[in-house]
This record gives structure tokens, C-alpha cells and sequence, in this order.
């Protein structure tokens, strides 16, 4: 009898690191399948091309409310089949895929399981080379040593779901040996991620000593535990189920229609968004008053959609074509299609001689006059960093709740703060689009209490 080899399977990771998700391609060197791809499918098209490879199935393991998703898209551009929950409503056709399918193309085998709580109808799929399972993608199941949170569905179901999810997690730890490597979808910076994970690789034997529905025997603390701890998550998030459901195109990354500084300014006064990309100190130094900070980087997008309105009229600002592309990609990826133009140059230019700016201060600088200076202070970061240590007699609104609450502040010159001066700055060009004075705090909480600043905690 001639021996029998299983095939191997290799697993290429294409990171978002600005939404923390990594999407998948599993392969056996001809024949490929793509897990929970992001929208900008370009970047999967060039990974499978530069490989060889032929796409013949891509599958999603939920419904996502982080990201629109590019699997509809890559399945018409690939002539892959498309899977996804069967038990989700959409309004595409699709294959319907339940607990147990089993899917076979070229080398490979997939076999679907129902791992309901991240979503009701949630599914991790789980790759054999030969008999043998050496792989599980588990979306927004399993994470490392973490889970997916639970309360994106409805409040009235995050228990429920929660419940579910500590028995999906077990699920799998019980069905699959201790060698096979875990993929998840969410859980490197995500706010999808109901607790912190660690590691950027993982096993079920890995899993099994530090999950944490792994290592909490009693089903009932690890829901105490779970929902005790579900935080703030980004008000995008409400819109993305509803454009996954309906199939979305592919991300559109052309060139937005340039405009000039006049055109800013006229945008500003009828008040209209101008979001300015550029780094928070040289907006600070130079900008158009009325302008938005939200600075280019991997956060750009999460932070972009928790501020603005969903579905306003918005332009960009940047210094050169290129950041206002890479501006283009990162939103596209959260449904911003829409942009009504970007201007492109100096602040100093667009603004002809009539730039804003305000100062950059650090918390030594506060330290030297506060408290007692009659400076206002504003603490711009989540409730759960506000009651592990705030700064004693400072004011707490979340950056995202400003449009909101800007009237609870206190008259006075805002000194405004966050945990390193990002989610400070974005605050910060908010309230003087508002018409209040505003520093800049930027810099690293920590350094508040090496200052000896007086910190207090608890809500």
C-alpha cells in the first residue's frame, strides 16, 4: 500500500490594523479560500494573484458591525461562491450555510460550526488537511485568550448572547485537538473584543489555558465578568449590519473632487465638515477655524466615524494626494463613499492668511499652575479610564458625546486631555469650531501622575 500524506495547508493574514480584524486566505499552493475579507479587495486580489492561487469560495462567519465587508464583491470579481450564515436575511444571493456544512474544493475541506454569541447566527469554520483539522477561523467567537463582545445585537440580548457565547468558546475547545491553530477575525485593537486579548498567534491547547470562557469554570461569573466590562464602542457600528446585509459594492478609491481654500471656507461658514488630516500639533499651529482634526493613522477611520454624523457632507484636508487616498481607503471600509471633496496643501496656503491655531501644552505645564489656576480641565477619555484615576477637580465628557454635552461646560479656557493627545485633539478642534478657547494637552496620562498632579478615582 503507498503511504498517504495530508496536504498542507498554509494560511496567508491580511491585517486592518486600524480596525484590528485580520481577513484570510486559506490555501494548499492552487486553490484558495478567503475568510471575512474587508472591502478593498484589491489588497486580497494581489495576495492571491501574486500566489497563483484560485478563489473558489469566500465565507463570512457573521455579519459584521465594524466593517463593510468586500466579500460580495470578491466573490462576483473571483467567480467564488459565497457563503454566509444561512440564518442571517440578506439581500443578495448566496450560498446558506448552517452548522455541519461541509465545504470540499481542490485540497481543501472546511466544515462549518455554530458558534452563536458575538452574533445570534455566528459560525467559525474549521479547515482539514486530509482527515485531520488543523485550522479554525472563528470571527468574533474565540479570540486570543478573549472573546467577541456581546452587546451589538440589542441590550435585551446580551445576556443571552453572552451565555451562548461562553458555550461556543467551550464548544470548540472540547471538539478540537489541542494543535489547531486559531484565526480569529477580531481582537487587535477592536472594539469588537469584549475584553483585552494577547498575542498574535494562538492554539486550542494556547486557548485553553487563558481564555477567559476557558478559564472560568462557573458560567455565571464569566457573564458577571463579561457584561461588568463591555465599554463604549464607536457609533459607526449601528449602520454596518444593515450595509452587509444588503451586499455592497466593492470601495470606490478614486480621487475625491479637489477644491480650494475659498471653497473650504464657504463649506466651514455654511456649516458644513472639513475634516484636516494632518498631524495634531501642525493642525494646532495652522488651520482653518472650523476644521476637524482627525489626524491620518490606523485609528483614522474608528475615530472618524464615532465623531462625525452619520452621512454628512464631509471634505478632507491633507497635505499631499496621497494621505487624502489613504484617508479615502480607511473610510471606505467603514461605508463613507460619499465624500463631497478634498483640498490638497499648506494650511497656510488654503487658508490665505487667515489660519487659526491654539496651543500645545503638556501636563507638566498643567502641573505648574493647577489645581487653584482656575484653568478648566477636560477629560476626554471612555468612563471606564475616567473611574480607574482622573485628575481631581477636572470635568468628564468622552470626546465623542461633545456635540451632545458641550453646554455642561464651564465657562473658561479648556484645557483639553486625553490618554496620549489623539482623542484630546480631535476634542479640542470640536470645541473651537464651537467658538470656545482651547489647549492642547498632548501627552501620555501617565505622566499626570509622575507629576504628583492630585488623581482621584472612581466615578
Amino acid at each position: 500500500m503507498e503511504p498517504t500524506y495530508a496536504p498542507r495547508i498554509d494560511v496567508v493574514t491580511i491585517e486592518t490594523p486600524g480596525l484590528g480584524d485580520r481577513s484570510y486566505v486559506v490555501h494548499d499552493g492552487a486553490t484558495a479560500v478567503v475568510i471575512d475579507p474587508q472591502r478593498d479587495i484589491d489588497r486580497l486580489l494581489d495576495e492571491v494573484g501574486s500566489r497563483g492561487l484560485r478563489v473558489t469560495h469566500v465565507l463570512e462567519t457573521h455579519l459584521h458591525n465594524d466593517y463593510v465587508t468586500g466579500g460580495l464583491a470578491l466573490a462576483e470579481e473571483t467567480g467564488a461562491e459565497y457563503g454566509v450564515p444561512g440564518a442571517d436575511e440578506v439581500r443578495f444571493a448566496r450560498r446558506p450555510i448552517a452548522d455541519g456544512d461541509a465545504i470540499s474544493t481542490g485540497r481543501l475541506a472546511v466544515v462549518a460550526r455554530h458558534t452563536p454569541g458575538h452574533t445570534p447566527n455566528h459560525l467559525s469554520y474549521v479547515v482539514h488537511a486530509g482527515s485531520e483539522p488543523v485550522a479554525v477561523f472563528t470571527g468574533g467567537s474565540m479570540l486570543f485568550g478573549a472573546v467577541g463582545r456581546t452587546d451589538l445585537i440589542a441590550p435585551e440580548r446580551t445576556e443571552e448572547l453572552t451565555r451562548a457565547q461562553y458555550r461556543s468558546v467551550r464548544r470548540l475547545a472540547d471538539e478540537l485537538p489541542g494543535h489547531v491553530s486559531v484565526h480569529p477575525t477580531h481582537g487587535f485593537g477592536s472594539f469588537c473584543a469584549a475584553t483585552e486579548t494577547s498575542g498574535e498567534s494562538s492554539t486550542i491547547a494556547d486557548e485553553r489555558s487563558r481564555n477567559v470562557a476557558l478559564v472560568t469554570e462557573d458560567e455565571d461569573a464569566f457573564v458577571a465578568r463579561l457584561m461588568e466590562g463591555l465599554g463604549d464602542y464607536p457609533r459607526y457600528y449601528v449602520h454596518m449590519a444593515r450595509l452587509n446585509a444588503g451586499g455592497p459594492a466593492a470601495a470606490d478609491l478614486s480621487a475625491p473632487a479637489r477644491v480650494d481654500g475659498g471653497v473650504l471656507r464657504r463649506r466651514i461658514e455654511a456649516g458644513e465638515w472639513v475634516v484636516d488630516l494632518r498631524q495634531r500639533r501642525a493642525f494646532a499651529r495652522h488651520h482653518l477655524r472650523g476644521a476637524v482634526s482627525i489626524e491620518l493613522g490606523d485609528p483614522f477611520a474608528t475615530y472618524f466615524g464615532w465623531v462625525l454624523p452619520w452621512g454628512a457632507p464631509v471634505t478632507l484636508v491633507g497635505d499631499t494626494a496621497e494621505e487624502v487616498a489613504e484617508a479615502r481607503r480607511q473610510l471606505s471600509r467603514i461605508g463613507v463613499d460619499d465624500l463631497a471633496g478634498a483640498a490638497v496643501g499648506s494650511a497656510e496656503a488654503l487658508a490665505e492668511g487667515r489660519a487659526a491655531s491654539y496651543a500645545v501644552a503638556s501636563f507638566e505645564d498643567l502641573a505648574s499652575s493647577f489645581p487653584g489656576s482656575g484653568k478648566v480641565v477636560l477629560d476626554v477619555r471612555g468612563a471606564a479610564e475616567w473611574a480607574d484615576g482622573h485628575l481631581d477637580g477636572a470635568v468628564h465628557i468622552p470626546f465623542f458625546e461633545l456635540g451632545e454635552r458641550v453646554g455642561e461646560l464651564p465657562d473658561g479656557e479648556l484645557w483639553v486631555h486625553c490618554a496620549s493627545g489623539l482623542r484630546a485633539s480631535i476634542a479640542a478642534s470640536l470645541l473651537e469650531r464651537g467658538g470656545r478657547g482651547v489647549v492642547l494637552v498632548d501627552d501620555d496620562w501617565q505622566r499626570a501622575g509622575e507629576l504628583g498632579l492630585p488623581i482621584r478615582q472612581g466615578r
